[in-house]
């Protein structure tokens, strides 16, 4: 992949990933990504470095905690970061700043990723293997964008005192004007360069930070007048995803909110294994790792899904590297072996997780007008 320098525009690409396989099949997915990274990189002389590091379980079972000081030093030092998924049940036992989840959500927060994007697209060939009718889900193509360094995830005070029945636990959710505003802005450009529409979801008829949530987002509307912004609960808009989801557009809505709507979305798509997702923040700095959990049930088996990494690895060329071609010759290579029945085991297929990465190489190459017998 260290293939020498490469073309983007009429700059070059000289770039340092670190890769965080994490646990579970995160290092069957990631490494099935990296070899379509290889092939479009080499492909195109652009000159990509890779730099492994430990994270989630697999650090803690060798630096005692989930998140090392080495890895987070090597990740703010890094162009982009690839991440494949924390935790299984060998770890599940651990509390507070031990858990796997911890060390990712402090990664999140020392980057500073604050918007996080989850594109959901219904491929036509896939809309009859979701549990919704296929009439329903037909021409989907929306993105919500999640805030990921605020809400009930990082707020204070958190924690658990006392014992026995009069044991309390607590969760504080928080937000700032300008945290809420700053992913508001991410959210209302993406609209703009979509279809113009941005849906913002609140609790605003129960909690206060819902209550500042819309009104910030209201507020800056009027410095998008090409986007038509609409409010919605929680509660109901969860019924319209899966209702009427070709319907939607753009989503922004706050931590938590964006988490579960986000996880609901992937039925539309079919598999939580097809989808990515980026963590952007003030720089061309990103976090880029698929939605899915680790599925320790089917690590080491091959069978992992790695369509959701695959793509993730094509937001990264996209939003870092700035390598839209790259991206687009990914994106276009996943739509056609989709279209040929180039499905792992979750999507009725039989393809292997290195069946799918090749397949998808191979066409990748296609697009970009490279024999496949010429690179790598």
């Amino acid at each position: 992949m260290d293939a020498g320098p490469g073309t983007r525009g009429s700059g070059l690409v000289k770039a340092n990933v670190v890769v965080l396989p994490g646990d579970g099949v995160g290092p069957e997915v990631v490494n099935a990504a990296l070899s379509v990274l290889a092939t479009v990189c080499d492909a195109a002389d652009a000159r990509v470095s890779i730099d492994v590091h430990l994270i989630g379980g697999r650090a803690i079972d060798e630096f005692g905690m989930p998140l090392p000081e080495e890895t987070l030093e090597a990740c703010k030092a890094a162009d982009a970061i690839l991440l494949g998924a924390v935790g299984g049940p060998a770890w599940d036992h651990l509390r507070g700043e031990q858990r796997c989840e911890a060390g990712l959500l402090r990664l999140r927060r020392e980057l500073d990723v604050f918007a996080n994007l989850r594109p959901v697209k219904v491929h036509p060939h896939l809309a009859d293997r979701t549990t919704l009718r296929t009439e329903v889900i037909r021409g989907t193509d929306l993105v919500i964008v999640r805030e990921l360094t605020g809400g009930a995830y990082f707020g204070q005070p958190r924690g658990r005192t006392g014992s026995g029945p009069d044991e309390i636990a607590r969760d504080s959710i928080v937000y700032s004007a300008s945290e809420i505003e700053r992913v508001a802005r991410v959210a209302f450009k993406l609209a703009q360069s979509r279809r113009g529409e941005l849906i913002s979801i609140d609790k605003a008829n129960v909690l206060i930070t819902s209550q500042l949530w819309r009104e910030v987002v209201s507020g800056l509307a009027a410095d998008y007048p090409d986007v038509t912004l609409t409010h919605e609960l929680v509660d109901s808009f969860a019924m319209r995803l899966v209702r009427e989801p070709a319907t939607v557009d753009v989503v922004v809505a706050e931590n938590l909110f964006g988490d579960i709507l986000s996880d609901e979305a992937a039925v539309l798509a079919g598999s939580l294994g097809l989808l990515p997702s980026a963590s952007l923040g003030a720089t061309d700095q990103g976090l880029y790792e698929p939605i899915h959990g680790s599925a320790p049930s089917l690590a080491g088996r091959g069978i992992a899904n790695p369509y959701g990494t695959i793509l993730s690895v094509a937001m990264l060329l996209r939003h870092s590297l700035h390598r839209s071609d790259l991206a687009a010759a990914i994106e276009s290579a996943v739509d056609v072996c989709i279209t040929e029945d180039v499905l792992t085991s979750d999507l009725g297929g039989t393809a292997s997780t290195d069946a799918v990465a090749g397949a998808v190489a191979r066409e990748a190459l296609r697009h970009l007008g490279v024999h496949s017998g010429a690179a790598s």
